[in-house]
């Protein structure tokens, strides 16, 4: 341990490319923790830091500020000097900042946000009181706020935030009504449940989607959005006009991973449904319906239907088991998939197939490895083939299921 300009220096407890500068007036036993991830913020820092002590008095609330820091400037020592405890990291992005500080985070709620100014850490009391009353996610809205003429750009004010917010709701059955506000808070206890593991700006959607999978109770306050000090420029900017566009690219791609179940159990379902329609009421032959008449094409068309949309259930259900935190969906769906009996349904369904199919395979030997004539067998084997690829499966998906849920496979932290 070294004393520098009255602040000493510690090591990560897992990281040692990590180290930690902690002032010499640092706060004991804080109930809150500021934890603000910042990059040659060497303008507004000091004024920043200011804001978070002025926040915590307010408030009414002990608390620490950590910046967790990859700078080149002055920042990592204004900061520490003005009484923020400082992670310097090497620079590795939004999403990882938040996992490098948890370790060291000693507050029991934490709220986050930029280091630029731009949401304002005077206003603490709201994130404050609804950690009182025992909220667990406490997500900011700037649209419930305000936003100074200036701070966000009319791509982002108007479609980007707007629309994504409107997916993750449909997605998700949620009620945010801005997923993307950088100012949030949540309990240690709940951001360790999360196991973040996105390294960039896809972390935010991460954090809203496990805080709906893992049930957190929630509650959205106001906050304040300004825009950029004079002098300074926006990461965005400094990256370049195609970096919003990958942000946004980013965090939808967080959304339909962590919502893969949304794209495929009910629609897979609905293929499910539309297949059986087209194939089981041909099964004895051709059917003529207000003057079209349903043929054998019309059944191979029902056909595929039916196991694509039979898959896409099956593997929903699969993600839904992987990201189910609190394991009730994976109850659910063990009661609804009992071994023995799915097993035994589904070699069942495979011998009925197989059977179907059989006289049509006698006849094209018999025929000399042709087929024509009666085309009543045709329609069979088409519904045994339904029968024989729904019956393997649902077999294969049963062994998978049962196998996902077995104590200590790597799934969703509980």
């Amino acid at each position: 341990m070294i004393m520098i300009n009255e602040v000493r220096t510690e090591m990560h407890p897992t990281d040692p490319e990590i180290r930690l500068l902690i002032p010499f007036n640092d706060v004991q036993d804080p109930e809150i923790s500021l934890v603000v991830p910042a990059m040659n913020e060497e303008i507004t820092i000091a004024e920043f830091v200011a804001w978070c002590h002025e926040g915590l008095a307010r408030a009414g609330v002990r608390g620490e500020i950590v910046i967790v820091d990859s700078s080149t400037d002055r920042t990592p020592q204004i900061a520490a000097s003005l009484g923020a405890r400082v992670l310097c990291t090497p620079k590795r992005g939004l999403g990882r900042a938040y996992i490098d500080a948890l370790p060291i985070v000693r507050g029991k709620w934490i709220v986050m946000g930029d280091a630029d100014c731009t949401y304002d850490f005077r206003n603490l009391e709201p994130f404050v009181e609804e950690f009182r009353a025992h909220f667990e996610y406490v997500m900011g809205s700037r649209w419930k706020g305000s936003i100074e003429e200036g701070s966000m750009p009319w791509l982002h004010k108007r479609l980007g935030t707007p629309i994504t917010t409107w997916i993750l709701n449909r997605l998700y059955r949620s009620k945010f009504s801005d997923i993307h506000c950088g100012m949030r808070g949540i309990t240690k206890d709940g951001l360790e449940r999360m196991s973040l593991s996105s390294q960039s700006w896809e972390y935010a959607s991460e954090m809203v989607l496990k805080s709906v999978h893992l049930g957190l109770r929630t509650a959205e306050v106001p906050v304040t959005f300004l825009k950029d000090q004079e002098g300074r420029v926006s990461h965005h900017r400094r990256m370049g006009w195609f970096s919003p566009f990958q942000a946004a690219w980013i965090n939808l791609k967080a959304m339909f991973i962590y919502g893969a179940d949304f794209f495929l159990i009910r629609p897979g379902g609905f293929l499910l449904l539309l297949g059986l329609i087209l194939t089981l009421p041909l099964s004895l032959g051709p059917v003529t319906v207000a003057g079209i008449t349903y043929s054998l094409f019309w059944m191979l068309l029902g056909l595929t239907f039916a196991i694509v949309g039979l898959q896409a259930m099956y593997l929903g259900i699969l993600a839904e088991v992987f990201y189910d935190y609190r394991d009730r969906k994976t109850a659910a769906r063990l009661q609804e998939f009992r071994y023995t009996r799915t097993v035994s349904a589904a070699l069942g369904a495979m011998a009925i197939g197989v059977s179907l199919a059989i006289p049509l395979v006698q006849r094209y030997f018999r025929g000399g490895l042709t087929l024509s004539g009666d085309m009543r067998p045709y329609h069979l084997a088409v519904t045994g083939l339904l029968f024989l690829m729904g019956g393997f499966s649902t077999f294969t998906f049963t062994l998978v299921l049962h196998a996902a849920t077995q104590p200590g496979v790597r799934r969703a932290q509980p």
